[in-house]
């Protein structure tokens, strides 16, 4: 019944005092004006105006409409603001929920690229596997979720976990087996899982422990799991201490080393893909947009240089013009935080 544009003229003739001052002020001519306020007045069913010469005086009606204009036009003003600074991301928040061993590498590169890009963007980061992030995001408890998945398993549980979902793959992380130093396959380029059937496992998360149960299948045998834990610095600690063997991502090894442990690719190839998941609606935010910019290029970075580091193959077992690589043997303890899966 009452548009923004009623209030202006209402909120005019009462600081400008007749139709034509008020006219001049909005950039209206005085029969614009007049038109208006009949419409209104039509709208309302009231008289909002008494003319009196060249002048007007509000009425009773007018004058409230009036005091009001100037409450509703003010917050409108501020909402167009504060709008406008979101749009130029010189405000806005962006909510980020990552599973573990991402927050230890991926995830903070591409925090620091958007604090140096968008200082005045609000980041709220918190730590969830897939299952609970995606929950997180289908329940509007986060804009952004960094997921992974098992070689071309469905990011969600289900099908219908991923309806209406904004998948984006980043990046591709291999999967190594981490054996104590003086483990019999340890000494190799790499690991047929099959040799490793009698060994006792240490497993993380629900999902990788699932992603080894089904390699270990594949390979002909159930891994008999001993110790579970989500912490891979422990992981890597148990394996040090001849507990067991652990599939670790390449990626956790970046920031996460422990002495007395090799890390030898599977000969079977094995690879987790790692996901930034949002809706369709949050991607047209800025923030959002934002941060899903940085996290892809963030990971892309990564991936250059997880090339880049490839170890040079050994030259008794190299072919003319071909590589193979060699084991990843730990010789530093991280001081970084935790990883998780």
């Amino acid at each position: 019944m009452i548009d923004t544009a009623g209030l202006r003229i209402m909120r005019a003739i009462s600081e400008q005092g007749s139709f034509t001052a008020a006219a001049h002020s909005l950039g209206y001519t005085q029969p614009a004006i007049s038109q208006m306020v009949r419409r209104l007045e039509g709208r309302i069913g009231t008289p909002l105006v008494e003319r009196q010469g060249r002048t007007v005086r509000l009425t009773q009606a007018g004058q409230v409409l009036a005091r009001h204009a100037v409450t509703v036009l003010s917050l409108l003003d501020t909402a167009e603001q504060e709008l406008s600074a979101l749009a130029g991301l010189q405000s806005g928040r962006v909510r980020v929920a990552a599973f573990p061993s991402s927050t230890a590498a991926l995830v903070p590169h591409a925090l620091r690229d958007l604090r140096a890009e968008h200082p005045a963007i609000e980041i709220q980061l918190t730590e969830a596997e897939p299952p609970e992030s995606l929950a997180a995001l289908r329940d509007g408890r986060c804009d952004l979720a960094v997921a992974f998945s098992h070689n071309g398993t469905p990011v969600g549980r289900e099908v219908d976990d991923l309806a209406g979902l904004e998948i984006r793959d980043i990046l591709t992380d291999e999967m190594l087996i981490a054996l104590p130093e003086d483990h019999p396959q340890a000494a190799g380029e790499a690991v047929d899982l099959a040799a490793l059937a009698d060994d006792p496992w240490i497993a993380g998360c629900a999902r990788c422990r699932g992603h080894l149960m089904h390699l270990g299948q594949e390979a002909g045998f159930i891994p008999r799991v001993e110790f579970q834990t989500e912490d891979y610095v422990a992981v890597l600690g148990l394996v040090s201490a001849g507990l067991g063997a652990a599939l670790v991502p390449r990626m956790v090894l970046r920031h996460v080393r422990h002495e007395g442990v090799v890390a030898l690719p599977l000969s079977q190839r094995s690879e987790r893909t790692i996901h930034a998941v949002t809706t369709a609606d949050l991607l047209r935010v800025p923030a959002v947009a934002a941060m899903m910019e940085s996290l892809c290029r963030a990971a892309e970075e990564m991936a250059a240089e997880q090339q880049g580091a490839q170890p040079a193959a050994k030259p008794s077992a190299a072919k003319p013009g071909t590589t193979k690589p060699t084991a990843a043997r730990s010789t530093a303890k991280s001081t970084a935080k935790r990883p998780r899966d």
